[in-house]
């Protein structure tokens, strides 16, 4: 049985760490109303680009003079799995909920004979793939120096898949990432970035006849890589919202377990006080009888 110094030095220490994941709860709240925002308010324009993009690209016949990031190079036996996750942690199932949906992607492709490669945002998630995939590591972007992700990240992580691409590095790409719901649900979503799919034109011009000077495979040429970045831009933000959710919730919870222990601590102490001040007193009047 603890001694009543080692359980008054639990107490302690439990009290310091719920001051910590109170703390940290109360700093990943305010992170989220800004992250929240920034999600919510990329998601119309990349609704309409893509609605713009889908109108464009039903007007013409997809063939080998066709832009490459709409094309593709004609064959699918290569896939890069683009996994972006986070550099902190605290988060709680956050990260492992993206490598989740990553490594099952990976596996279901093994399984019909593909080749998967993985570009990783993010350090998190590093170990895990590396410790199951070596040598299938293509490329990685640091984050660290990142305080908050912007455009600016999104573009250069989509020059370094657009460059690996035209380098015949692989045939398709896939992106990993947490869309955000609510700060109780974030959901692991994956999407096929390049080639980049065809939207589905919806009534994007009212019926309307429009007509598209220059041509509309050049205007795609120019519009593809913008629609790429979008869409990364967009997964960024929604994972830095996601990741401020996870981690409030993880922490609201830490922080009621360790109320919880603090309470079951304290009942322990002082039973174990009582029971030595009731000891103490039994031995004090026994000697008294003694006498």
């Amino acid at each position: 049985m603890a001694s009543l110094k080692e359980l008054k030095g639990r107490i302690n220490s439990v009290k310091s760490t719920q001051k910590i994941t109170k703390a940290k709860q109360m700093v990943a709240a305010a992170k989220l109303r800004k992250a929240q925002s920034a999600a919510e308010a990329a998601r119309p324009y990349a609704a309409r680009l893509a609605e713009v993009m889908g109108s464009i690209a039903s007007r013409i016949v997809v063939s080998e003079n066709s832009p490459k990031l709409l094309a593709g190079t004609g064959k699918d036996a290569v896939h890069l799995l683009v996994v972006a996750n986070s550099d902190r942690g605290l988060c709680g199932a956050f990260n492992s909920n993206i490598l989740k949906a990553a490594r099952l992607k990976a596996q279901a492709l093994e399984a019909e004979g593909k080749t998967v490669l993985f570009y990783l945002v993010g350090r998190k998630g590093r170990a895990v793939i590396r410790r199951e995939y070596p040598n299938a590591i293509l490329a990685q972007f640091d984050t660290t120096e990142v305080r908050e992700p912007g455009y600016g990240e999104a573009e250069k992580i989509a020059d370094e898949l657009v460059a690996l691409y035209e380098a015949g590095k692989f045939d398709v790409a896939h992106l990993f990432f947490s869309k955000f719901r609510s700060a109780l649900l974030q959901e692991p979503t994956e999407q096929q970035i390049i080639p980049v799919p065809t939207p589905k034109a919806e009534a994007a011009t009212g019926g309307a006849v429009v007509e598209y000077e220059p041509e509309e495979e050049e205007i795609l040429g120019a519009l593809l890589p913008r629609y790429l970045k979008t869409q990364l831009f967009g997964a960024l933000l929604e994972n830095a919202a996601s990741e401020q959710g996870a981690s409030m919730t993880a922490m609201d919870n830490a922080t009621r377990n360790a109320g919880d222990l603090i309470s079951k601590l304290t009942i322990q102490y002082n039973r174990s006080r009582q029971a030595a001040i009731t000891t103490e007193l039994i031995e004090i009047i026994a000697g008294a009888e003694a006498l």
